[in-house]
């Protein structure tokens, strides 16, 4: 018996033991296609020699110095390049070990930005419904995913939360993007007047929506909308593009797609494409001047912020990516998989919606597609599905709960970058296949 408290605790994991390219191999000698790259993590795929090499190279240089004492070659040169490729603006990183954390800094970032500038009344954080922005108790409160909150609710400080843009299950029948789009910004500017502008301190929301309700991307101008709404009323926009972003959606962050530049924005995932455990904020000069000119520090921190390995890893993943011209490869094969994903399910009685940028995309499952109704949540169709995805030798990324936490299903597909044409065709055929399979299992309320 396993003596890890596992996510699922009555379901048996297969053992991995190593991994080359977008495959993955258990113990049993079994192969996986990461057609999900974990949880849209290893962009890479895995094994990658150069990565490989410079976690080598490292580790015999050195592994880890505390960040209370040292800065670290391999930290400085990831910042540079980070600032090199951020939106103009931002002016510094700050590294963490994973997008919990990356959040959680941001939040506290914006709180001591106002606390810097005499405006300590901005404490409320507005965010949207059916979001993840991560477990830690300050992510978890702006998240806004009920499922994940529900138990925990009492722990959790007070946040605020608005509808979110998503096109599938919120813009009306006649309603044109422009105006589901200035339909979904007012309810930002309406939360901040009722809550009253002088005690907002910001606004969180992904880039393009991830895990919760699977790869929901902004409709039209909707987030410059949000933009303009922030900068009205002095509010700091936090784009959390933890999973999307890092080139994920086929630009290296996913805000660039939008016009739109935050005051701040978490990475993570794609950033040390799961070689080591990393997450970065990167702030715009202005939350950096005011704690320069202010306090002169950032009151918070953690023992493996800026780790060497850590930032090695990450470093050698955005060489790869840039050398080998893998942006344009997610935009290529990203279309592929649209395309393919509409051959094998546009007609599909149970497949509602297909969604997405780049090679970060969704399926959404529906169990009357003219009226949208979702499957009852007992059927568990996103856990059969993946059940019946890992017996074809295919990891997907489903979830329940996608239109409110509790009922939708969806799958996420975010492959490597380094995935080819067959790949993408050998995805989408064993995804319809355990599709199929799954479905085949489930009563349907008309039978």
């Amino acid at each position: 018996m396993s003596r890890i408290l596992h996510r699922q605790i009555h379901t048996p994991l297969p053992i991995a033991v190593g991994g080359k390219g977008v495959e993955l191999f258990d113990a049993e000698g079994r192969s996986y296609i990461d057609a999900s790259g974990g949880a849209a993590v290893s962009c890479l795929g895995h094994g990658h020699p150069d990565v490989t090499a410079a976690l080598h190279a490292q580790a015999d240089k050195l592994a880890y110095a505390h960040t209370s004492f040292f800065t670290t070659e391999p930290a400085e040169a990831l910042a540079d390049r980070l600032i090199e490729d951020a939106p103009k603006g931002m002016s510094h990183v700050y590294f963490v070990s994973g997008g919990s954390e990356a959040v959680e800094a941001a939040l506290k970032m914006a709180r001591q930005y106002f606390v810097e500038l005499g405006q300590p009344e901005r404490r409320n954080v507005i965010a949207r419904r059916q979001s993840y922005h991560g477990n830690t108790l300050g992510a978890l409160a702006t998240g806004g995913n009920e499922w994940r909150r529900t138990q925990f609710r009492p722990l959790l400080v007070e946040t605020h939360h608005i509808d979110p843009c998503f096109a599938y299950r919120f813009q009306q029948p006649n309603e044109s993007d422009q105006d589901y789009a200035a339909r979904a910004a007012q309810a930002l500017e309406d939360r901040i007047l009722e809550l009253g502008p002088e005690t907002v301190m910001a606004f969180v929301a992904e880039t393009v929506v991830g895990a919760t309700a699977g790869a929901v991307p902004p409709v039209a101008d909707y987030l410059r909308r949000i933009r303009a709404i922030c900068d009205r009323y002095g509010v700091l926009l936090i784009l959390d593009e933890v999973m999307c972003g890092m080139g994920r959606t086929g630009t290296l962050h996913a805000c660039e797609q939008d016009g739109v530049v935050p005051d701040l924005m978490t990475i993570a995932k794609g950033l040390g494409g799961g070689y080591q455990p990393i997450g970065a904020v990167l702030l715009g000069r202005h939350i950096f001047d005011s704690f320069a000119n202010g306090s002169g520090f950032f009151q918070h921190g953690h023992t493996y912020l800026g780790h060497p390995m850590a930032c090695a890893a990450a470093l050698a993943v955005q060489e790869v990516i840039r050398r080998d011209g893998l942006l344009g490869n997610v935009r290529e094969m990203g279309a592929r998989m649209t395309r393919r994903l509409g051959e094998r399910f546009g007609n599909h009685p149970h497949v509602g919606d297909i969604r997405g940028r780049g090679l970060f995309m969704a399926v959404e499952l529906v169990e009357d597609r003219s009226t949208k109704a979702p499957f009852d949540p007992k059927e568990k169709l996103h856990a059969r599905i993946k059940r019946e995805a890992m017996a074809r030798g295919l990891m997907v990324y489903p979830m329940g709960g996608t239109i409110d936490g509790a009922r939708g299903d969806h799958v996420l597909l975010a492959p490597p970058f380094i995935v080819d044409e067959q790949i993408v065709d050998a995805i989408v055929e064993r995804l319809g296949d355990a599709v199929d399979a799954a479905l085949a299992g489930v009563k349907l309320k008309a039978a």
